[in-house]
């Protein structure tokens, strides 16, 4: 049984122990994990417990529910909701993994900057910060982005701590700003030359293209995005109500 002394719930000890037999590979993609009695027979938990468990194992995208067979260990990939503001930092600790940054360039242009996005021209005037990003996920590249922050609203930026979330640490707890909207287009693209060698990969991956703009206010440009994500490593959801 799992600690009960420890301040995080007794289901979400047991689905990051499960978790992490998957990214050691010691339950691969097509296996399928403990059921519902055998959880409840290994941690002395009751049904109601095993089945969040299980729930939460598959909500964050390890594993496949079939009916009738079990759950199984799913393709590793990892999902990313289209409505829904999440940093992807946040986004990587929710999936179980330790997300890393590398700087690939950090420059201001005082022109600004502008962008065709889901058919409306957006602009940012100068100053801008133009920070281009690489992101990991335990140490395996996912995700690189360029973005374009204005410097009317975080003046002085460039001393800011890139290395993790910018929607939590600089945006939110420097400047005191709120993200009111965001517009993204999405489209599915496949990794040229030039890319594929950030990724360090040499065949032929599929990737997800976004273009975005963030507002702090109404007509009030943050930021505006470019970002790829790898295509063989992540999913994107949308959820309508």
């Amino acid at each position: 049984m799992k600690d009960k002394k420890n301040n995080l719930p007794l289901y979400y000890q047991i689905s990051r122990e499960i978790i992490e037999k998957i990214q050691t590979g010691e339950l691969v993609p097509g296996m399928r994990v403990p059921s519902e009695n055998e959880i409840v027979k290994k941690y002395e938990v009751s049904n109601t417990t095993a089945r969040k468990i299980l729930n939460e194992i598959e909500r964050l995208g390890w594993a496949v529910k079939i009916k009738g067979k079990g759950t199984f260990v799913q393709r590793n990939t990892v999902e990313r909701s289209a409505t829904r503001i999440l940093s992807f930092t946040k986004n990587m600790i929710e999936a179980g993994y330790t997300p890393s940054t590398k700087i690939l360039e950090m420059k201001e242009i005082a022109s600004g900057y502008s962008a065709l996005i889901s058919g409306r021209q957006y602009t940012i005037k100068g100053p801008v910060l133009k920070i281009h990003r690489l992101r990991y996920a335990n140490n395996i590249p996912m995700m690189m982005e360029v973005r374009y922050i204005s410097k009317q609203f975080c003046p002085d930026i460039e001393k800011q701590d890139f290395s993790g979330s910018l929607y939590d640490n600089v945006y939110e707890k420097v400047y005191k700003l709120r993200l009111s909207e965001v517009v993204q287009e999405l489209s599915a693209i496949m990794m040229d030359t030039g890319i594929k060698e950030f990724f360090d990969v040499t065949d032929a991956v599929p990737a997800f293209l976004i273009e975005g703009v963030t507002f702090c206010g109404t007509e009030m440009i943050l930021e505006m995005e470019k970002s790829i994500y790898r295509g063989d490593k992540y999913k994107f959801t949308v959820r309508a109500t």
